[in-house]
């Protein structure tokens, strides 16, 4: 297991609730309680029961189908999302963790190592935010510091020198901004793990699989293939961080959510990322194992493409991506 603290509830039930799924847990939970009732005094209530089902499955796709960006940020987060160790733990073997930048210190925001994937030797990385609070505190809620950049152009390193694909997850609301972590040359860090991304002659490969906030994101997105789960995010700077710069209020996120074009249907369309992977109806937090074999079944897909390509042509492939990117876009 990748890490055991920090491990999603496979097929645990949903218990979170985020605020526009209101009437949704209001349905959800009538439900409950006669299914309640039903088990106490062996009343048949099936037929009600069946009607409640098909009234909550009913609001909920029609909830579902009409996110707002900032509704869809709502759902980036939702805690029960499943997060990099669980992709790791369902989709990875013989996952052998490797940690430290050989310079300062262990990062366990972001979790690295060697792995086999569907019948490819490869370098997995990603952003772990952690399932409980125990694990948040201890994977500083997947914001990482310089040590831990450093640890990711390590591995890349090692990876490049085997002539091992790299694969990674972003999850994360950006890199951490505390005064030791800038002491020790956050910008720089992240900078150096982006121009490693840029200049790897290995196949790369990234799904933001929930938050993909700023440059503590593409430090390890800048990618020859970059895909994204349907309600993921994705951007340059938090909504909340852009409302206080613009409207010096926070409160104007959703403004932000909107005009920051966050989504991956808005970054497919503008040619930012490559690929948006379906989530179950209601989010990647109602069906964890559905989505985690979609994005599976994605980077196989991915890999295989990139993996009949030379050297030279992954890091031409990589490099001429990002040069085009915007191009013929207005307004952007």
């Amino acid at each position: 297991m990748a890490d055991d603290g920090g491990n999603h509830r496979a097929g645990g039930a949903m218990n979170t609730f985020l605020d526009f799924e209101k009437p949704i847990a209001e349905l959800e939970g009538k439900i409950k309680e006669l299914r309640h009732l039903s088990d106490d005094g062996g009343i048949n209530i099936v037929d009600e029961v069946t009607r409640l089902q098909t009234k909550a499955e009913r609001l909920l796709r029609a909830t579902y189908s009409k996110l707002t960006p900032w509704q869809k940020t709502l759902v980036a987060r939702h805690p029960d999302r499943p997060h990099t160790s669980d992709y790791i733990d369902a989709l990875f073997e013989s996952f052998t963790p490797l940690a430290g930048d050989r310079k300062y210190a262990e990062d366990q925001a972001i979790l690295g190592g060697l792995a086999r994937f569907r019948g490819y030797s490869v370098m997995v990385l990603g952003h772990e935010k952690g399932a409980d609070t125990e694990a948040r505190v201890r994977h500083n809620f997947g914001m990482a510091r310089p040590e831990g950049y450093r640890k990711v152009v390590r591995l890349m390193d090692l990876a490049e020198r085997f002539s091992l694909p790299v694969i990674s997850f972003i999850d994360t609301a950006g890199a951490y901004p505390g005064v030791g972590a800038e002491e020790r040359g956050q910008a720089e860090a992240i900078a150096r793990s982006t121009q490693k991304c840029l200049d790897l002659r290995v196949p790369l490969i990234s799904a933001v699989i929930g938050e993909g906030g700023s440059g503590g994101a593409i430090a390890l997105a800048t990618a020859n293939h970059v895909m994204m789960l349907e309600n993921a995010i994705y951007s340059v700077i938090s909504p909340e961080g852009c409302a206080s710069i613009l409207w010096r209020d926070p409160k104007h996120a959703e403004d932000a959510a909107e005009s920051l074009k966050v989504t991956a249907q808005d970054l497919l369309r503008l040619g930012v990322i490559d690929e948006v992977v379906d989530e179950p109806v209601g989010g990647a937090h109602r069906d964890p194992g559905a989505v985690v074999d979609a994005v599976g079944k994605a980077v196989e897909g991915a890999l295989r493409r990139l993996a009949a390509l030379s050297a030279g042509e992954v890091r031409a492939q990589r490099r001429t991506r990002f040069l085009e990117m915007g191009r013929g876009q207005i307004g952007i």
